[in-house]
């Protein structure tokens, strides 16, 4: 073996003596079969019928039936009906709407918005869990308050709109044990303001929302300045530290250097997983930002109020197809039309972010109460937790690990019961906890704080 290779799994040699199993869970056939119902040509169908409204912008028509938000918004509702009726009537669809005051920035009128909300109920009554997608509905030129100019948004964000509307096309007719939610949000380019409604609205009714899936520009190839193609990776932002830490929170953060493990960065860790077992060689990459530089997303609000959220978006992007106006300069094509869209790539992407609803869904809640014992001065590492607060026990659990420097978990071992004792130091390792079904569905891993 050559050293590299002994040098890496030198770390792990003192697990010799315990039992570890494959790094990732068993895939599960039915979560591949409902990744594989996806279709490229509903979706480009899809993102055609928004770009055939003139413009999205917040601002414009609302009583138009064939242009502007309002005709936009209409489509998404009635193509969730469609949904709900085929699936068996269960999807409950809704107008989340709400009233935008002027803000002196990009609100120049009260502006009556909505949010296209469909809602999947989980079938267990004993576990409150809920899982939201997202996209927004909303597009724009290059003036932000340009509301009557063609404004296609094929790919900002047709792209994420079509993802979660084919999401819940799929979705609709399935039982999960949790609560599933597909939205298309309003007002995201004026300022995200259905997100943050949303986001509002959530905290404010109690949501046990474990996980919001952001997509926004999801569905583009072909980078420009520079020019590259990438059609195999999709990149997933989230933050580190928690947006609304609290001091004690902040403490143990210091304690156990965890800035790279908020809840959030779990749930990409855990996308990323995910990926690996049903993406078919499509990966999802770790950005260890909250977003891109001086931009934004629907994700955000949700971090402000405590939630796991996360934005996916296209590998690398073309600028020349966001915020432009409809034009041809130097002999380049300027605008976010139908051409810019990538539908294969899109569909691999919906995949990705079907798996990681579905795989929450299916696995049991993340336990409670994860510690690490610190009592004693030894060289081991003792944990020990609580069964989740909600939803059915799990059959068992696993405890993840990986290097302090390492960015994903690179060993996983099984545990029957809510302790484990590792031959291994805890001051060189991290550790995590996640909770297992008897079918092998995993949830996303909790850290542990210390305990005695």
């Amino acid at each position: 073996m050559k050293l590299a290779a002994l040098l890496l799994l030198a770390p792990f040699a003192a697990l010799a003596q315990t039992k570890p199993a494959p790094l990732l869970p068993p895939a599960d056939p039915r979560i591949q079969k409902l990744v594989d119902e996806i279709s490229a040509k509903n979706l480009e169908a899809d993102i055609r019928k928004l770009v055939s409204f003139g413009t999205r912008h917040t601002l414009s028509d609302t009583q138009s039936p064939t242009r502007g938000i309002g005709a936009a918004r209409n489509y998404v509702r009635d193509e969730f009906l469609k949904y709900s009726k085929a699936g068996g009537s269960r999807l409950i669809v809704e107008m989340d709407t709400f009233t935008v005051k002027p803000d002196g920035r990009r609100i120049n009128k009260p502006v009556l918005m909505a949010n296209v909300l469909a809602t999947l109920p989980g079938t267990d009554p004993t576990d409150t869990r809920i899982i939201l997608v997202s996209g927004h509905i909303d597009s724009r030129v290059s003036d932000v308050m340009n509301a009557t100019a063609d404004a296609p948004g094929a790919n900002d964000d047709g792209s994420g709109t079509v993802l979660v509307m084919e999401l819940a096309r799929v979705l609709a007719g399935q039982k999960f044990p949790c609560t599933l939610k597909f939205v298309a949000v309003q007002g995201e380019e004026q300022g995200l303001y259905g997100s943050g409604h949303l986001a509002e609205r959530a905290k404010k009714e109690g949501w046990n929302l474990i996980a919001m899936l952001n997509n926004d520009i999801v569905g583009n190839s072909h980078g420009f300045d520079p020019v590259i193609n990438d059609a195999t990776r999709l990149r997933v932002f989230s933050e580190g530290v928690p947006a609304n830490e609290t001091p004690e929170q902040a403490k143990q953060r210091r304690q156990l250097s965890s800035e790279n493990d908020g809840i959030s960065r779990q749930l990409a860790r855990y996308a990323q997983r995910t990926g690996q077992l049903y993406g078919k060689g499509h990966q999802v990459v770790l950005e260890y930002r909250p977003d891109r530089f001086l931009r934004g997303g629907d994700h955000t609000p949700f971090n402000q109020q405590g939630f796991a959220a996360v934005r996916f978006t296209e590998m690398n992007e073309d600028y020349t197809h966001q915020h432009q106006d409809l034009r041809t300069e130097k002999g380049r094509a300027y605008g976010d039309v139908t051409e810019g869209v990538d539908f294969a790539y899109l569909r691999r992407n919906a995949g990705i972010n079907l798996a990681t609803m579905a795989s929450l869904a299916l696995a049991p809640a993340a336990p409670t109460k994860v510690e690490v014992l610190t009592a004693d001065l030894t060289n081991r590492t003792q944990l020990r937790w609580q069964a989740p607060a909600t939803g059915p026990k799990p059959a068992s659990y696993v405890v993840l690990v990986r290097e302090t420097s390492a960015p994903q978990w690179q060993q996983r071992y099984p545990m029957a019961g809510t302790t484990a004792d590792l031959p291994i130091s805890k001051d060189n390792f991290i550790f995590g906890v996640a909770s297992v079904d008897a079918a092998g569905h995993e949830s996303v891993a909790v850290l542990p704080v210390v305990g005695r």
